[in-house]
C-alpha cells in the first residue's frame, strides 16, 4: 500500500530529523512512502494545503480527537484498509493549532497518539516510528515484542 505523509513543516531538531530519515528509510521497505511538507501562514491556510496534498487518497488526520491504537490494532486497520481495496493512505500531522473543523469533518479517520501534548518534532517521530512497527507486525517480523 502506499502511503503518503503529510505534514506541517518538517522536524528541526537534530535528533528528530535523524529519528524521521532513519524510520522512514525503513518503513520504506514495506510501503511506497511519498512524504508532502506544507505550509501555511494561518491554521485554515495549513488545513487547505493538507487536503491539496492528500488529493483524493483517504484522508486520517493525528488529532487528540481521534482513535488511539496499540501497534497491534494500528497494524491490523492499516491491513483492513489495504484489503478494503485502498492503495493509498494518506496521514497527516498539522501545526501548532491542529487542523480545522472542516478537515477533520471530511476525514476518512482521526487518529490520536495519546492523552499527552507533544512537540510537533516528536510527533512527527513517532508517527513515523509507528507505522514503521506496525509495518513489522504485518510482515510477522521481530521488531516489536510487546
Amino acid at each position: 500500500m502506499r502511503l503518503h505523509l503529510i505534514t506541517v513543516g518538517e522536524p528541526k531538531l537534530a535528533y528528530a530529523r535523524s529519528g524521521w530519515d532513519e524510520y522512514e528509510k525503513r518503513l520504506r521497505r514495506y510501503h511506497k512512502l511519498q512524504v508532502s511538507r506544507v505550509t501555511g501562514k494561518t491554521q485554515a491556510a495549513e488545513s487547505e494545503a493538507v487536503r491539496r496534498a492528500a488529493g483524493r487518497a483517504p484522508l486520517i488526520l493525528l488529532d487528540p480527537r481521534g482513535r488511539q491504537y496499540s501497534s497491534e490494532d494500528l497494524s491490523a486497520y492499516l491491513d483492513a484498509q489495504a484489503l478494503a481495496g485502498q492503495g493509498e493512505l494518506a496521514l497527516a500531522i498539522g501545526g501548532p493549532d491542529g487542523h480545522t473543523a472542516e478537515l477533520r469533518a471530511g476525514a476518512h479517520a482521526l487518529w490520536s497518539l495519546g492523552l499527552l501534548t507533544l512537540p510537533h518534532d516528536l510527533a512527527m517521530l513517532v508517527m513515523v516510528e509507528a507505522l514503521y512497527r506496525a509495518a513489522t507486525i504485518s510482515a510477522g517480523e521481530p521488531y516489536h515484542r510487546g
